[in-house]
């Protein structure tokens, strides 16, 4: 017969509603035979232990909490049970167990103590009542089932490293069982067993799991599945990484190393006797039956080759170091004899070539008695000055990065350390065996789950993920959020390049996401949004989720600038068409320029001065290969531009303003675009680029924007302009004349003289003929010198803006790897 053993732990088990669920699953599935485990139902090993405590010390109160641990077991039989005669057998033995247990307790209570014994009887009995109860369901539903108290059948021994099984007696107790009561479904007490001797005792904590398997290899059991209220074996604590994986298959091997360095679910000591027989076990949830689990067998899966990153915390680093232990021959076993003879467990040993000093990591509640150890063993060389020191760190958290694929695949070391370097996390000490299925890396604790997330995020996102946070979604952020959904998925399939929109934000709101999410909805935002909080946006975008984070400022404010410098300090990418940070203060310029050039994160403002045209890549490609930049000429406002080619003589150059800001060709208001300093401060960041330090007081601008108006609301300007249109009519009409246009011009030489104004230019001048919003930009240089290198473009409009912008965000992504 085909068996298949399942394992129920106490979650699944809680309440009547969960032990009928859980008969339901049993009698759904097509399994040949069952061999069933069950724990206690949740809370009951530990109310049991504490009950036993107060006995035996005197407590008073623990006739009462047992009172109600009866009450509660009678009312679940009661609510599980509607057939009067199994519910009358199933009370009858409840009671039973309860009269025997408080006769107990009441005997405890007079001797003073708990004898290790009594304990090891009462913190198994949990199991009975609850395996008890799910047999009396299954016959209740008409199904077939044995109850097997495994206090019967098992038998084992204490070692050293762990409770060990006498698999020939259990065997022969076992089939003598079953050829009493043969059956195709037994339900097994977990936790509990004798010793060899015939004593009562159990398997210690976490020994249900050990239950479950060490009875499937009893049973010879094809398959094995352990069931509890998680999906499986998560690729890393999921209260610490929220986009933690489910792993969906695993060797042997690694579910051993992740359950050794703290992964939930399973323990270490439980697979060994599946491991021994060669059987899968499977890790599900007793709630989504549905769904797969982890399986876990002898051949895993190479695929990822990092399966799971865990960590063991509440640890310390013990270090010897000491110029007279380099080629001294035993030095190593001295000092982990001492410790063994202490009964002292260390979790991770590291030591260099040189041998000139021995870390390793033990509990941190040893530390101290570890150093005094060393020290006693070691005293002669101390006192000659052999052994410089011996010295702990408290507060160490170990990390374990574990794969059988990670054996013989370059780079998963790089990309570890490269993972920890971007989080700014720095490694105490490192571990690898010879086997490649395991590195391990101390880090402070304060720095562990920043660490945790970072490498997460290295070995299950694509490396080029990027977090990103908008701030400012007007007309050009929107339609930049409108191209990178557009493209997201492109991208992603063709370059790896998995975009996030993890913050949206405006002057005075910000949307989040979930944590490594991505915001879908970009809706304007208000009051069911949080308010606006710098330093909290960048917290999110940046919280180590994932690998690489952005900020986009798509404002045109002098306050958001004003925090480019501490997120680039942080790490995070800065991309921006706000020219304020380029062309403003001086000082706050060289900062942002000297953190862009020293560290890790990228500033990218080409859409600054011609929006989705090349002119500073341009510009920085002539420098770069050592040309010398003569003059710099162009028109830089794709308004302007549209205004001047548009105007002729008899036009209303008021009305013709009206015209460009109803086509969204103008700032909201319009001085800002007629007064020549956004021409002006483009004009700044391009002298800035060429190493010229100047400011907007060093340029001579021309306005086109009557004093008079200046102080006006936008309505009333707008209203008032038409009045002024003479002195523009002369202009155009002087220039007419004489076939000549007009153009508004910024001009830059390399003495530094700027200037912008409005000029008459030849009917045959390279800016007399463009389109309507185009930008043009000269270079005039050692090369170019006879004839200037043009680039020439659109140069306003929310669409090309926010190309721009894109173009600078895909030179970030293809800077840190990814294939575009």
């Amino acid at each position: 017969m085909q068996w298949i053993t399942h394992k129920f732990g106490g979650s699944s088990l809680a309440d009547a509603d969960c032990i009928r669920h859980v008969a339901a699953l049993l009698l759904e599935r097509d399994d040949p035979a069952q061999a069933v485990v069950v724990s206690a139902m949740a809370g009951t090993t530990d109310e049991l232990v504490t009950i036993t405590g107060q006995a035996a010390s005197g407590q008073p109160g623990w006739p009462e909490r047992l009172t109600k641990l009866e009450q509660r077991h009678l009312d679940t039989a009661a609510n599980l049970l509607d057939d009067e005669e199994i519910l009358a057998a199933t009370r009858s033995r409840l009671e039973a167990i309860f009269k025997d247990l408080r006769q107990l307790l009441a005997s405890l209570e007079l001797m003073g103590t708990a004898p290790i014994e009594a304990v090891e009887l009462i913190s198994g009995l949990g199991e009975v009542m609850s395996a008890e109860l799910l047999t009396a369901r299954c016959h209740q539903v008409g199904a077939e089932a044995v109850f097997i108290d495994a206090r019967e059948i098992l038998r084992t021994r204490p070692t050293a490293l762990m409770t060990a099984v006498d698999w020939q007696a259990s065997g022969e107790l076992l089939s003598d069982l079953r050829a009493r009561q043969p059956a195709n479904r037994y339900v097994i007490t977990g936790f509990v067993c004798r010793r060899d001797d015939g004593r009562i005792s159990t398997l210690g904590r976490n020994g249900s799991d050990y239950s479950g398997t060490i009875f499937g290899r009893l049973f010879n059991a094809d398959a094995i599945h352990i069931w509890s209220n998680v999906d499986g074996l998560l690729s890393a604590d999921p209260n610490q990484v929220p986009q933690a994986q489910l792993l969906d298959h695993l060797s042997y091997r690694e579910a051993f190393e992740l359950a050794y360095f703290g992964a939930r679910v399973i323990h270490p000591q439980a697979l060994s006797p599946a491991l021994e027989a060669n059987i899968p076990v499977f890790l599900r949830n007793t709630f989504k039956p549905e769904n797969n689990g982890t399986r876990i067998d002898s051949a895993g899966h190479p695929e990822p080759p990092v399966k799971g990153i865990s960590g063991v915390r509440d640890m310390a680093l013990v270090t010897i170091e000491g110029a007279g232990m380099i080629g001294v021959p035993g030095t190593a076993e001295r000092v982990f004899s001492a410790l063994h003879r202490a009964d002292i467990s260390v979790t991770m040993i590291s030591q260099g070539s040189s041998e000139h000093s021995i870390c390793m990591v033990v509990p941190g509640s040893e530390a101290e008695r570890t150093c005094r150890l060393l020290e006693e063993a070691f005293e002669r060389e101390m006192r000659h000055g052999l052994v410089q020191r011996i010295f702990s760190l408290p507060d160490i958290r170990v990390l374990a990065i574990v794969g059988e694929g990670m054996a013989g695949t370059p780079g998963v070391a790089a990309r570890l350390f490269s993972s920890l370097a971007r989080a700014g996390v720095n490694v105490r000490a490192i571990a690898q065996g010879a086997s490649e299925r395991n590195i391990s890396v101390a880090v402070d604790e304060v720095d562990a789950q920043r660490a945790l997330k970072a490498i997460h995020a290295g070995f299950y996102l694509s490396e080029q993920t990027l977090s990103i946070g908008l701030i400012g979604p007007g007309q050009v952020g929107r339609t930049l959020l409108e191209q990178i959904e557009q493209t997201r998925q492109r991208l992603f399939e063709q370059g790896h390049l998995d975009l996030r929109l993890s913050a949206i934000a405006t002057s005075k709101y910000m949307r989040l996401s979930d944590t490594g999410g991505h915001i879908d909805d970009h809706a304007p935002l208000g009051d069911g949004d949080e308010p606006l909080n710098f330093d909290r946006l960048a917290d999110h975008v940046d919280d180590g989720h994932m690998p690489h984070a952005v900020i986009i400022d798509c404002t045109a404010s002098d306050a958001v600038a004003d925090q480019y410098a501490t997120w680039l300090e942080r790490g995070i990418h800065v991309i921006t068409p706000n020219k304020h940070a380029g062309s403003g203060d001086l000082e706050r310029y060289r900062d942002i320029r000297q953190l862009a050039s020293s560290g890790s994160a990228r500033w990218r403002y080409e859409a600054t001065v011609g929006a989705g045209l090349p002119v500073i890549q341009t510009l920085r490609d002539l420098l770069d290969t050592g040309d010398r930049i003569l003059r710099i000429d162009g028109i830089f406002s794709g308004t302007l531009a549209w205004l001047f080619n548009r105007y002729q003589p008899g036009m209303s150059f008021g009305a013709l303003v009206a015209e460009a800001r109803g086509a969204g060709y103008t700032e909201p208001d319009p001085r800002d675009d007629l007064s020549g300093t956004d021409v002006a401060r483009k004009l700044v960041i391009l002298a800035r680029e060429m190493g010229l330090e100047i400011g907007l007081d060093d340029i001579e601008v021309e306005s086109l924007c009557p004093e008079e108006l200046a102080d006006k609301s936008i309505d009333e300007f707008m209203a008032a302009l038409p009045d002024y249109d003479d002195q523009m009519a002369g202009r155009i009409s002087e220039a007419s004349t004489a076939g000549r246009v007009l153009r508004y011009v910024a001009s830059l030489d390399d003495n530094g003289h700027a200037a912008v104004r409005l000029e008459s230019l030849r009917g045959d001048h390279a800016f007399a003929h463009l389109a309507l919003t185009d930008n043009v930009v000269a270079f005039t240089t050692e090369r170019y010198r006879d004839n200037p290198l043009i680039v020439q473009g659109p140069g306003a409009g929310p669409e090309v803006t926010a190309a721009g912008v894109f173009a600078d965000l895909l030179r970030v992504a293809a800077h840190l790897g990814a294939r575009l």
